[in-house]
């Protein structure tokens, strides 16, 4: 059996194999809630194969999402359409995942395909909030900093998150910290310029993370696997490196995280990002070996090749897919074919599956 389709246990659940639906951000809901588009987009990738599908970046308040269109999860009338949802993927033998996000200084702009820029008020948009009102690029306005209580308030939204993703049918979660959004920006000194208990020394620009990670992993089951995304290193001077990652790995290691998902950048538009075939594999291999937490990998992984080779060598427990699986939605089927591993395909699809 080829490596990329061994079992993965996380707690109490096991993957089928080690092909994840990576989170994508779709822009298509309204008001944060859910519709046909997110349950054939989402549903199509557990009939493809997948393992494990994570849900998009989901606000757990309306001012942390990065459109208008994002979904969200802070109210309890967004759960039923969800469920609906995670009642699918896992009818396809697939694991439901949700990533839980703020999007910070990030926040209020336009889908890509109307442009990207900041939507205003007057259009609908908000007033951003982070750990300092540093803009993400000169030309932006300045979000707001959070006060102490505000951040407490954060905690306290994606604690509540958590319930509601519990509700609707996850059983895995993932904590949004990459990219440039609120809690990685709280972890990076390029956008966390605090001077009071959550900035300066790395102990305190890592507290908010670890409240966010204890406030879930207290209403999250025990048997249910908590992951953590993170850019493993800012790419530019001055900020967060993949030796802080490594730190931080170990710290998550202790406070009941299972895997770190990890990708790199997205906290400053300036940095120099060396991007090619599974640039970003390297910090994966490095933070499994030096902490023993497991780790998976993303960034243009785009052959079944590849993804073995990253399974068979250790350099991570799982492989992590998003445009890949944009182009074929069936990629883990057509990989097991190609690495001769044999699994199941949907009944409905059994006339189609290649012959040996």
């Amino acid at each position: 059996m080829a490596a990329l389709f061994t079992p993965l246990a996380l707690r109490g659940l096991t993957l089928k194999n080690r092909l994840a639906v990576s989170p994508m951000c779709m822009y298509s809901a309204t008001d944060g809630f859910a519709n046909d588009w997110h349950l054939v987009h989402l549903g199509s990738r557990a009939v493809g194969g997948a393992a494990l599908v994570i849900q998009e970046a989901t606000a757990v308040a309306p001012e942390g999402r990065i459109t208008p269109a994002d979904l969200g999860i802070w109210q309890d009338e967004h759960v039923p359409f969800l469920r609906r949802i995670t009642d699918f993927i896992k009818a396809q033998g697939a694991v439901a995942g949700i990533q839980l996000a703020h999007a910070g200084r990030k926040a209020s702009h336009a889908s890509p395909w109307q442009g990207g820029a900041v939507v205003p008020e007057a259009n609908g948009g908000w007033t951003t909030v982070a750990p300092s009102a540093v803009p993400f690029t000169t030309d932006e306005p300045a979000p707001q900093a959070l006060s102490l209580a505000e951040i407490q308030r954060l905690v306290d939204d994606f604690r509540a998150a958590a319930q509601r993703a519990l509700l609707a049918g996850y059983q895995v979660i993932e904590l949004h910290a990459a990219h440039g959004y609120l809690l990685h920006e709280f972890l990076s000194p390029l956008s966390n310029q605090r001077t009071d208990a959550y900035g300066g020394s790395f102990e305190n620009r890592i507290r908010l993370l670890l409240e966010v990670v204890a406030a879930t992993r207290a209403v999250w089951p025990e048997e249910l696997p908590l992951l953590v995304r993170i850019s493993a290193t800012d790419w530019t001077p001055g900020g967060w490196t993949d030796e802080d990652s490594v730190t931080l790995a170990s710290v998550l290691k202790t406070k009941g995280v299972d895997l770190i998902d990890c990708s790199t950048g997205g906290n400053v538009p300036q940095a120099a990002i060396p991007v090619g075939p599974l640039y970003q594999v390297q910090f994966a291999e490095r933070i499994r070996r030096e902490t023993g937490l497991p780790t998976g990998a993303v960034g243009l992984i785009t052959s079944a090749a590849e993804a073995e080779i990253i399974i068979a060598t250790g350099q991570a427990n799982l492989v992590l897919l998003a445009r890949e699986l944009l182009r074929d939605p069936y990629f883990p089927l057509h990989a097991a074919h190609e690495l001769d591993a044999e699994v199941a395909w949907p009944d409905q699809y059994l006339r189609a599956k290649p012959r040996r």
